[in-house]
């Protein structure tokens, strides 16, 4: 009796930790994902920036505008693989985003982890802020520090070379714990912040002027 109760608890501890885990991406469509792109609410003829693609996911760059997630989460980890198609650009993932369109009458509310290529691990602050160590080194003089339009809101990553090359997959994890973002690319690690001045909200990918494919997008939750 004790061993098969022994067997039903652990058979509830796996249940816990397999629910713990959710794909974003099912390979099929978009489905829990919603479009914000101020060129396309403008003119519905324009093509969406964001579409499935043999079976990835692809930000194909332009019109510019983020894919977001239809939850909103905390404490999690976030991993997927990413590679630019054709030639080198600029991508990212935001997390904790909120309000939309709230720098540029672009970006939301958030904290950017940069994929661009050769800054992979880079911090954008969006109208939230976070700090790492050696803040004046990474971001430049205190005094130009801001998270609006004209003020310094890039955080430099860590490393250099951390990125597979051109073409190749790449994969990255962020991990969102309370106000600490961690990040790393290709197993090493590339940021390290702390004081984040949000701790929740959803997820954004963007379309930001060159084409990225997107696999294996998994979040667990670290609760």
């Amino acid at each position: 009796m004790k061993n098969i109760i022994l067997l039903f608890v652990l058979f509830l501890g796996l249940q816990t930790f397999v629910f713990s885990q959710v794909s974003l991406f099912d390979g099929k469509s978009l489905s829990g994902w919603y479009m914000d792109v101020p060129d396309l609410q403008a003119d519905s003829s324009l093509r969406r920036p964001f579409i499935v693609r043999e079976g990835l996911l692809v930000s194909l760059g332009t019109p510019g505008g983020h894919l977001i997630t239809e939850d909103s989460y905390k404490n999690y980890t976030l991993e997927f693989d990413y590679r630019f198609v054709g030639e080198p650009g600029n991508c990212g993932v935001l997390v904790h985003a909120s309000s939309p369109r709230a720098l540029y009458g672009m970006f939301p509310k958030s904290i950017e982890v940069q994929m661009m290529h050769s800054n992979a691990g880079d911090f954008w602050c969006i109208q939230e802020d976070i700090q790492v160590d050696d803040m004046e080194k990474r971001r430049g003089p205190k005094e130009n520090w801001g998270v609006t339009e004209g003020k310094e809101r890039r955080i430099i990553n860590l490393t250099d070379g951390s990125e597979k090359p051109l073409g190749e997959w790449n994969r990255m994890k962020i991990k969102c714990e309370g106000d600490r973002i961690t990040v790393w690319v290709n197993g090493d690690l590339v940021n390290d912040g702390f004081g984040a001045t949000a701790q929740k909200g959803q997820i954004a990918l963007q379309a930001e002027g060159a084409e990225v494919e997107f696999k294996k997008i998994v979040l667990e939750s670290l609760n």
